[in-house]
């Protein structure tokens, strides 16, 4: 190597850690892949703020919105990687890089991921007047007539698609899949009855099953979900091993960020998702803390990956 570019890389190296100690030194932007009011702005506001208080530097909100967050990751893989430039990520965009032929970016190896911060259940809600009550009569009766049981969703390759996808292999029965452009419309078509059954986020529906306007089934984490606690995991039925689907949130950069710079975005993040006042916050806003290491968070999406493209090729749905 010519003594130029050795020397180059040298103070390059130097260079890393110290700009690590000083960073941030301008605003950071915070880019959120979907429009404003949705969980990802929700809960992307709730941290940008805390971010901007604790780092000393302003952190400017950015909604990018459109397919399934897909052109927000874009722009965020063009990104200098210089941790000025961060994303939510979350479950739904992870399905759509695999639910999609032609990305401009790899959802493997464009992005480094730096901490996860919450999970949010889903829910199984149907009208009050649905004959079933419990996931053990709702497969009784999606046996009984298959293929006639109706489920909505807030469009193709969206997260409540496929854990619908997953509970029909998991159960072994046949359900038919009308999509919508939003959750609220979903909702509008399950209570004029022309779909049966949804799986929604938690938050998204939790005003309509505490009201009694929607009933519920069940949610589809393996856990109960603090904000419904009477309400059960559909793993406790015995009848669907291993279903597990929840939704996630979680905070990454473009690829080649330096390293000093996402342990401190790590520790920042940690230390924020700790605190009582922004727990409470995000707790109010439908999601479970849930704190990672930046290779904790790296290995779960990889796994989502691997998970929602085995459940793709099972359901026998083509990429678009």
């Amino acid at each position: 190597m010519p003594r130029p570019m050795a020397l180059a890389a040298l103070l390059l190296a130097l260079a890393a850690p110290a700009a690590a100690q000083t960073y941030p030194t301008q605003p950071i932007h915070l880019i959120i892949p979907f429009g404003p009011g949705g969980g990802s702005d929700i809960v992307g506001r709730i941290l940008g703020q805390a971010l901007t208080e604790k780092l000393g530097q302003p952190v400017v909100i950015e909604n990018r919105p459109g397919v399934g967050g897909t052109i927000g990751n874009e722009v965020i893989s063009r990104a200098p990687a210089d941790g000025y430039t961060l994303g939510i990520m979350t479950a739904g965009q992870i399905i759509q890089a695999i639910m999609l032929k032609s990305l401009h970016y790899d959802a493997r190896t464009a992005f480094d991921p730096i901490a996860q911060v919450a999970t949010a259940g889903l829910m199984m809600v149907t009208r009050p007047d649905f004959p079933a009550n419990n996931i053990a009569e709702l497969i009784a009766l999606a046996k009984k007539q298959p293929g006639k049981l109706v489920f909505g969703s807030p469009g193709f390759g969206a997260t409540q698609h496929l854990a619908a996808e997953l509970f029909k292999q998991t159960a072994g029965v046949d359900m038919l899949h009308v999509p919508f452009r939003t959750s609220p419309e979903v909702t509008t078509a399950l209570l004029a009855g022309n779909v049966d059954v949804v799986f929604e986020t938690v938050s998204a529906v939790l005003g309509q099953v505490q009201g009694g306007k929607l009933k519920p089934l069940a949610v589809t984490g393996k856990d109960r979900f603090p904000a419904v606690p009477n309400v059960p995991a559909a793993i406790e039925s015995g009848l669907l091993p291993g279903y597990d689907v929840t939704t996630w949130y979680g905070v990454f950069a473009p690829h080649g960020t330096p390293r000093p710079v996402i342990d401190k975005l790590n520790r920042t993040l940690v230390e924020i998702v700790a605190d009582p006042g922004v727990r409470e916050r995000l707790t109010k806003a439908g999601v479970v803390v849930k704190s990672s290491t930046p290779e904790e968070f790296g290995k779960m999406m990889e796994g989502e990956l691997d998970r929602w493209e085995t459940v793709r090729q099972k359901a026998g749905l083509e990429k678009r």
